[in-house]
């Protein structure tokens, strides 16, 4: 059978890796498509650097859309990021009739929408399993391996640079300043960290996720997104003595019983989509999960919680993600576009406009500390506050003061409640004479 014939946009990390892959493992991975899968041109701007990697093999461009205007390319890999030319180029394949396998998380958090529609309309694919947790085939178990399943909720830590510093952090003690400098020298972090450890990328990486689960449309804009920088190892240490750990979480979760919001716009659910540092039991499996890790736990309806672990990045993992898509396109490159698997699971004219809530709206637990005055009738005051707002108590730690001190931090864990809740009895505690620095709130989540 005549080979695939595929275009190469972008050899970098992880181009490198899925044609050296693509060349090792070639005759294992023609076995599983039912054909040869042949890179038959990259591009990349240098194109001394690319014929390094290449040699003669494959022809090298430096112009991308060379690769798209070749009639004999079926399928356009897409590795070069960002969401400026890369849509352009994803667009532009699109309309030649080539099917796209990206590793773009950001291009389909933000278009994701449009690039779906016009495959749809060309009858073409878009696979995109490393966009999200690298090597990790979650896109695949929750689009199709769980497809039985009314799913509940779905949690993972999809950025391996920020539980790396987290992890760091509570091993060794450190500060998040000392630990980010650290990752930077070992190549965990990049020299602008920003879009990692302000949750950026796992917002972007929880969005396609969220679509996929829920059956609704991507929608960054409206994703909650709080990053690790504002966290302080004495955090991390009150954390562990409570039987918890501290990671930089995706949630989303599926909210059916929206009453006590008492809002019509909410009659159907809502969604939540959110990315902060969280408090999870040290009992958890994925709250062992430690270093440049990534991991996902699902909770479908039928199945119970399942939990998918692996590498989040590098070159080979996020290949063997790429190359996985290019045997599904491979294998049904020639099925009738409706008998393909949907982009996000379910049929596009089932997805529905199931309202994402705003963080107000959120309902969680939480790990309040307090730096006070050490003196009688201040935590009565505190969770009397707290008691006024229905804001129950699952257990207080209280640090004792030193000889000679005159304040100590007071450590509270609180029962789900409603976000809102919890601001207006924050705001209400912080002007107390007693309370004297900013009070620190994470959220704190069983995952049960």
């Amino acid at each position: 059978m005549k080979p695939i014939q595929v275009g190469l946009i972008g050899l970098g990390v992880v181009g490198t890796g899925v044609f050296k892959v693509l060349q090792r493992n070639g005759a294992e991975i023609s076995r599983r498509a039912g054909r040869d899968i042949v890179v038959k041109s990259v591009s990349r701007r240098d194109r001394a650097a690319a014929l390094t990697v290449v040699g003669d093999r494959a022809a090298v461009f430096a112009d991308a859309r060379d690769i798209i205007r070749d009639p004999a390319i079926d399928i356009v890999v897409e590795l070069i990021g960002g969401t400026g030319m890369a849509l352009d180029l994803v667009l532009e394949a699109i309309a030649a009739g080539k099917h796209v396998v990206t590793a773009n998380k950001a291009l389909l958090a933000v278009h994701g929408s449009q690039i779906f529609a016009a495959a749809r309309e060309r009858g073409v694919m878009v696979a995109f399993e490393a966009a999200v947790a690298g090597g990790i085939p979650i896109i695949k178990a929750l689009r199709e391996g769980l497809s039985a399943n009314r799913i509940g909720w779905v949690a993972g830590i999809i950025n391996g640079t920020t539980n790396f510093i987290l992890s760091e952090m509570r091993s060794k003690g450190l500060d998040f300043g000392a630990v980010l400098k650290q990752a930077q020298a070992l190549g965990y972090a990049e020299a602008d960290p920003t879009f990692d450890i302000e949750g950026v990328d796992a917002a972007h990486k929880l969005t396609i996720l969220c679509a996929i689960a829920f059956g609704v449309p991507v929608q960054f804009d409206k994703a909650y997104v709080e990053g690790i920088t504002g966290l302080q190892a004495v955090d991390i240490r009150y954390a562990e003595q409570l039987g918890y750990r501290i990671k930089l979480l995706g949630i989303t979760k599926r909210r059916d019983d929206l009453s006590h919001l008492h809002s019509a716009a909410y009659a159907a659910g809502g969604i939540e989509l959110r990315v902060h540092p969280t408090l999870i039991p040290a009992t958890r499996l994925i709250a062992n999960v430690e270093g440049a890790m990534n991991a996902v736990v699902v909770q479908g309806d039928a199945v119970g919680n399942t939990l998918y672990y692996g590498k989040g990045a590098g070159s080979e993992p996020t290949a063997s993600a790429v190359i996985a898509d290019l045997v599904d396109v491979t294998r049904l490159h020639t099925a009738d576009p409706g008998h393909r698997v949907p982009h996000l699971a379910f049929q596009p004219g089932s997805l529905h406009d199931t309202p994402i809530l705003p963080i107000s709206d959120v309902i969680t637990a939480y790990y309040l500390r307090l730096v006070v005055a050490d003196r009688p009738g201040v935590l009565a005051r505190i969770t009397g506050i707290l008691a006024e707002h229905d804001i129950s108590i699952d257990a207080v730690l209280q640090r004792e003061s030193a000889d000679g001190e005159n304040q100590t931090d007071l450590i509270i864990l609180t029962h789900d409640t409603v976000e809102g809740r919890m601001d207006a009895a924050l705001a209400q505690m912080q002007q107390l004479p007693t309370v004297l620095a900013t009070i620190v709130r994470i959220r704190k989540e069983e995952l049960t």
